[in-house]
């Protein structure tokens, strides 16, 4: 079954923020951290069975970015630059990363290398700050 290949690949969909009620919640009652390339939103969501499933992440990434070729490889970096970067927060806390136009300057640039620098500096300052 070739075709079922791409679909073990894949992370799960529980990691993810998909509903616009969760990204309006972490906006408005979280923690922003920013830098020149990107802009990470961070809010404890306090569930019990948050500590299960761990971080969850969002991603808004606009038209300034670019066209749907450079905001989806965008995108693509910047999860994979979260999943080395997660184990830095606490389990129960969604984020959400906005990706400033720069950011696919930063890509085409540096790749997934450069995305993952920038977003581990944001990392690190949420985790510093208690979020």
């Amino acid at each position: 079954m070739e075709g079922d290949a791409p679909l073990q690949r894949r992370r799960p969909k529980r990691g993810r923020l998909s509903r616009s009620a969760e990204f309006e919640r972490v906006y408005r009652q979280g923690r922003s951290f920013g830098n020149r390339w990107l802009v990470l939103h961070a809010f404890p969501r306090g569930d019990p069975g948050a500590l299960r499933d761990g971080p969850r992440l969002g991603l808004s990434v606009s038209r300034k970015v670019g066209g749907a070729v450079e905001r989806n490889q965008v995108k693509r970096l910047l999860r994979e630059a979260f999943v080395s970067e997660r184990g830095m927060l606490p389990a129960d806390v969604d984020v959400v990363v906005v990706a400033r136009p720069e950011a696919r300057e930063l890509a085409e640039r540096e790749g997934l290398s450069g995305i993952r620098s920038a977003l581990a500096s944001l990392v690190e300052k949420a985790a510093g700050s208690g979020s």
